[in-house]
């Protein structure tokens, strides 16, 4: 009877699956995205924010989004609160702006918001097809080096210098020699086709630290902590400063384009697009995403959005909501590893920093080089993310940048409303709110 109930919710039948697959899809997609429990906490509690609440709340919005696109949405398709925005929220908007992480937590509610309402009135595939080519690859490759230059200060490789900003650290330090050894792992194993690759690393670096005495055990599993620190203490009020407004716009950005990219890259390796190409239920899938942004703001973490990584599930043969689900309840197992997760040193994080860091600037291979109007706009915002410590100044650059160069070299047709508007607004809040 269960069964039956099951694979008439899933259709699994018509997928060509079953429950056992489905289950083993979930556990392999739940291992190579586990990382973010340790990572998440980590980059968040920089901010000022209670590193066991953080916990609880990362595990608890990572399994409301996973349920919300299992069950309705019905793909296999995980969420978790995203890299890159998690360091945007602590490194730009709290540590350089200089807002209160209540205030953050409000702007990521405030953009979940703003993408419920653009996927319920449907425009948002208006404002994807707006967006040039060229800056959703300098964007995405530019939150690599955000995230790659997070990971080198962190685990002390490179160290603040006032007469070249930036210099070489120390490497004879345990913390420097532990995230190599991390990435260099993490980065062979992720070759050798190991799953869980990134989350081996982290605990391998963490057991090894132990053992010789460079970090202290706290346990393995305990009753999850208190989230009352974060909950609910998101600050909407102080998010609608006139200032954050960029801000809400680089969290529901990031976000838009992650997740677009990120469920037809996943659809289309699961061969889930139908005749047309695109993908059934979108609507759906998007406002699970933004469901889960709001919720995740609601209990203390930053933007959840989709997983890349869903794709080892979709290879192990992955086809519906069924998977989302088994890595749901996954991550709410999670919650019953706190100490073990209060163990793991930055350094051993950063590592891990260091990988995605590799993946995301890949995207940098597929921009136009032979045209510079693309091509100068795409290594602008790349370059300014990591040296203004911002995303969303890198994403205002990328967009002045664009829409200058192409009105100069005559390319107006390369130009469409939204890009014009955009760049203009970038540079008015420069002259005026900078």
């Amino acid at each position: 009877m269960l069964n039956r109930l099951i694979d008439k919710h899933f259709k699994l039948t018509e997928h060509n699956t079953s429950v056992k697959t489905e289950v083993i899809a979930g556990i392999t997609t739940f291992l190579t995205m586990a990382y973010i429990i340790f990572v998440n906490p980590s980059i968040l509690s920089e901010a000022g924010m209670d590193y066991g609440a953080v916990f609880v709340a990362t595990c608890l919005a990572a399994a409301i989004g996973c349920l919300i696109m299992g069950l309705w949405a019905n793909y296999p398709i995980a969420q978790a609160p995203g890299m890159g925005l998690n360091a945007f929220f602590t490194y730009g908007v709290v540590l350089g702006m200089g807002y209160t992480w209540e205030a953050a937590l409000g702007a990521v509610f405030f953009s979940g918001f703003c993408f419920f309402l653009l996927s319920v009135f449907k425009v948002r595939e208006w404002i994807i097809h707006s967006i040039p080519l060229s800056l959703r690859l300098g964007i995405a490759a530019g939150i690599g080096l955000f995230l790659a230059m997070i990971a080198l200060k962190n685990a002390g490789i490179v160290v603040a210098n006032p007469a070249t900003y930036v210099a070489l650290g120390d490497l004879s330090e345990p913390a420097a020699i532990y995230a190599l050894l991390g990435f260099f792992a993490i980065t062979a194993m992720a070759y050798l086709r190991i799953t869980g690759a990134v989350m081996i690393g982290i605990l391998g670096v963490t057991v090894v630290a132990i053992v010789l005495g460079h970090n202290e055990y706290g346990g393995l599993m305990s009753m999850p902590p208190s989230i009352a620190p974060t909950f609910m203490a998101l600050d909407l009020r102080g998010a609608l400063d006139v200032a954050m407004l960029s801000v809400i716009f680089a969290f529901l950005f990031v976000d838009l384009f992650d997740t677009s990219g990120t469920l037809v890259g996943v659809a289309h390796r699961g061969k889930l697009l139908d005749k047309d190409g695109k993908l059934p239920r979108l609507g759906r899938a998007m406002m699970a995403d933004s469901g889960a942004s709001m919720a995740g703001s609601l209990l203390g973490t930053s933007t959840t959005t989709s997983y890349i990584e869903s794709t080892a599930g979709i290879a192990s043969g992955g086809r519906t909501g069924l998977t989302a689900v088994v890595v749901a309840g996954l991550f709410l197992i999670s919650l019953f590893f706190a100490p073990l997760a209060g163990s793991i040193p930055a350094y051993a994080t950063a590592g891990a920093l260091l990988y995605v860091a590799v993946l995301m600037a890949g995207s940098l291979a597929h921009a136009n080089w032979d045209d510079p109007t693309d091509a100068a706009p795409v290594l602008i915002a790349a370059l300014a993310m990591p040296l203004t410590f911002s995303i969303a100044e890198g994403i205002a650059l990328g967009f002045i940048s664009y829409a200058a160069i192409k009105a100069l070299s005559g390319r107006f047709r390369d130009l469409n409303p939204a890009v014009v508007v955009l760049a203009i607004l970038f540079v008015l809040k420069f002259l005026f709110l900078d």
